[in-house]
């Protein structure tokens, strides 16, 4: 479990854009983003192959031996899953879906002209600040004004989903409201489905990446959090 307190002065390097070899590029959606919106998935890959290099849709958990080729490179949008793909798996190397998409000429992104929003950095990506300067990158592209939080970036904190099972729910849920009123924002923009039900209940309202970019609404969906989990976990032991 990440100290979700804890401020990273070391970074970790994805791998550059134009060292990714385009016959091993595989594009992982993760666990929670497949439940959430599978049809998303799809988008993604879509727009991946059109607008990048050709990628090839990569479903095993980072949790499960990944078959992959030496050299292979994960796109994803999971925070833990890249964590676990470039450090538990050797010859696998990672970058985030929001480097990626942020280096693409002229993407095609709605415009939110007026829309002022905090960001609650994954709490795994704190060691990546390319991985925040996407984000905010983007952000920036659809006209979204970032009003940020005390604990950003390399000082994020985890939302509190990281403390489940290790805590009691009613604590764990403490926790999430804490970390969802440290936003200056009602609006939070958020790039990890779990952290979506976090802000949902701490009261604020979630943006989820991945939808600001495909112009859909961010829906909660299931916050009970041992339901969730226990959800997760079976597509977990099924993938």
């Amino acid at each position: 479990m990440d100290d979700p307190g804890r401020s990273n002065t070391d970074t970790i390097p994805s791998i550059a854009l134009e060292d990714i070899d385009p016959d091993k590029c595989f594009f992982n959606p993760g666990c929670a983003m497949s439940l959430y919106k599978p049809e998303a998935v799809e988008e993604i890959l879509h727009l991946l192959n059109r607008r990048f290099l050709p990628t090839q849709l990569h479903t095993v958990c980072c949790r499960h031996e990944p078959d992959l080729p030496k050299g292979a490179t994960i796109i994803n949008n999971c925070a833990g899953c890249d964590r676990r793909f470039r450090s538990l798996y050797e010859g696998v190397q990672t970058i985030s879906l929001w480097e990626v998409l942020d280096a693409i000429p002229a993407l095609p992104l709605p415009s939110y002209a007026g829309m002022q929003l905090s960001v609650h950095d994954s709490c795994s990506f704190r060691k990546k600040p390319q991985v925040h300067a996407a984000v905010r990158s983007l952000l920036d592209k659809m006209h979204i004004e970032v009003i940020e939080s005390p604990f950003s970036g390399t000082k994020s904190i985890c939302c509190g989903d990281n403390f489940y099972p290790h805590i009691p729910i009613e604590e764990v849920t403490s926790f999430q409201k804490k970390r969802a009123a440290q936003m200056p924002c009602q609006n939070v923009a958020v790039y990890c489905v779990s952290c979506i039900k976090s802000m949902h209940i701490g009261g604020k309202t979630p943006q989820y990446m991945l939808d600001l970019v495909l112009g859909e609404p961010t829906e909660a969906q299931e916050t009970r959090i041992d339901v969730y989990h226990e959800t997760l976990d079976q597509y977990i032991e099924e993938h």
